[in-house]
Parts: C-alpha cells; sequence; structure tokens
C-alpha cells in the first residue's frame, strides 16, 4: 500500500523555520496501530492523517507515541497541503476532530484556524516545576497544559529546564511565557511525557495563551512568537469562547510511504 505524504513547516515563511509536521491524506482510516507506527517512523513532533467525509474531513494527530485531542500546527499543515497541494477549492475546510470542529480559512497568505478557547485557571505552581526552571514564576494557571508567567523576557528565552522534573507532571505539558520587547509575548512548550522534549511551535497552546494575555493586555489581538531554535509568529484574537490562530506554511517535501 502506497500512502502520500508531506512534510509542512508550520508558523514559517521558509524553510527550515516554524513547525515541521508529516501529513498524509488517506481515503479509509487505516488501523490506529498503523498510523502510530507511521508517526513514529516520521519522528516529528506531530504527524497528521484525515479522511474525508461529506461535510469535510475528519482529522486525527499522533506524536511519535500517542494520539493527542488537539494539535494546532498539524492542522496549520493539513490545511495548507488541502488549499496547495490538492486543488481544494472553497476558501474554508471543516475539520472534525476530537476537539469537535475546527475551521480552517485562507486569509491572503495566512491560514486562520477556528479553535476553543481554554481559559486557564490560576493554581499553585508545582514544586516540580519550580525546582525544573530554578525561577519563581509571575503566575502559574492550568488548562490542558501548565501556563508559566515568568517576568522576564530572558528567563524565557534563556530556560533549560530538567526535563526528567518535568515528567513528574500531570496534564499535557508546560509553557513559559513573558511580555516581549518585540511582541506582545513570547512562548516556549514542553512535552517530554508525549515524547516532545520542546516543541518549536504549538499552535493549540495559543487556546490557553490568548485567553490569559487578552486579559492582562486588555485587548482581544495579538502578535506573539514562539521562541524555540528556530522560532515561528503566531497572530491569535480571542473571539468570545473561540480563539482565531494564524499563520503561514511552506512545504519542504512530498512523497510516498510504502507499508
Amino acid at each position: 500500500m502506497k500512502i502520500l505524504v508531506y512534510q509542512i513547516d508550520a508558523f514559517a515563511k521558509q524553510a527550515f523555520e516554524g513547525n515541521p509536521a508529516a501529513v498524509c491524506p488517506l481515503p479509509f482510516w487505516l488501523p490506529d496501530a498503523v498510523m502510530q507506527l507511521i508517526s513514529e517512523e516520521n519522528n516529528l513532533s506531530e504527524t497528521a492523517f484525515f479522511v474525508p467525509t461529506k461535510s469535510g474531513f475528519h482529522i486525527r494527530w499522533f506524536t511519535p507515541t500517542v494520539e493527542v485531542d488537539l494539535c494546532g500546527h498539524a492542522t496549520l499543515a493539513a490545511a495548507f497541503v488541502l488549499f496547495n497541494c490538492l486543488d481544494y477549492k472553497q476558501n474554508s475546510i471543516a475539520f472534525d476532530s476530537r476537539s469537535g470542529i475546527l475551521n480552517v480559512s485562507r486569509d491572503d497568505e495566512l491560514l486562520v484556524m477556528d479553535f476553543p478557547a481554554q481559559p486557564p485557571e490560576p493554581c499553585e505552581t508545582p514544586e516540580a516545576i519550580l525546582h525544573a526552571f530554578g525561577i519563581e514564576p509571575v503566575a502559574c494557571l492550568k488548562a490542558d497544559d501548565y501556563i508559566v508567567v515568568f517576568e522576564l523576557e530572558e528567563d524565557v528565552l534563556e530556560a533549560d529546564p530538567n526535563l526528567d522534573l518535568l515528567r513528574e507532571l500531570d496534564g499535557r505539558g508546560v509553557v513559559i511565557t513573558s511580555l516581549s520587547e518585540h511582541y506582545d509575548f513570547v512562548s516556549r512548550f514542553f512535552a517530554p511525557n508525549y515524547g516532545i522534549d520542546e516543541d518549536h511551535v504549538t499552535g493549540s497552546s495559543f487556546t490557553q495563551l490568548a485567553p490569559y494575555w487578552s486579559g492582562r493586555l486588555g485587548r482581544s489581538k495579538l502578535y506573539a512568537k514562539q521562541v524555540s531554535s528556530r522560532g515561528g509568529e503566531v497572530t491569535s484574537e480571542l473571539k468570545g469562547d473561540r480563539v482565531a490562530i494564524a499563520g503561514t506554511a511552506v512545504k519542504f517535501l512530498h512523497g510516498e510511504i510504502e507499508i
């Protein structure tokens, strides 16, 4: 059996930026174990699989070790493949997923994802986070991830956490964030329990970051950068109980998987 595969750099303006994701369009679902093996073989933070439905597409996402409920950059990558590689004619795509219907639309070069907002709630800072980063945060909040707010941008840029300590935490991962000199805010994301020591650009984290920073800064539209080694710029806009998350993407490669 041959399966098309694309590797897309999401939240990138050129190759070698942003977050690479693999995308596999399918005519029908493969067994879960096979999709997990493909994702492990791809060895990227996420592989997206989608199949056509009557109203759009059903999408699923796998890290090298586990299926996840929501992934931003691989959704952006899947939309890019449909719009730019598979000649999808409409201006909006409806993806059915574990997290409900996710619409992605084109706005010139930008791809705009409509995701559910996940406002994080304040919580006590876990000892594992305090010891992993060695910095007392301004605030710690929790939704799907721990959102750890530092006072200084350099604290985010220079962080070198103890990943073994982060593996002790519940939840998906840990986002660290701060105000920024050049952006509204910056962030980084760590999810070692999901096989991702540090993710390059985590679109789904902005479903939590946008509500927090929108409330703190008093405006709904925000411009941010995830300051990983590759980096990526993200525009987000809080719209009630939804977040519009926008970015660009580029194709790095396409080919065939033979199984």
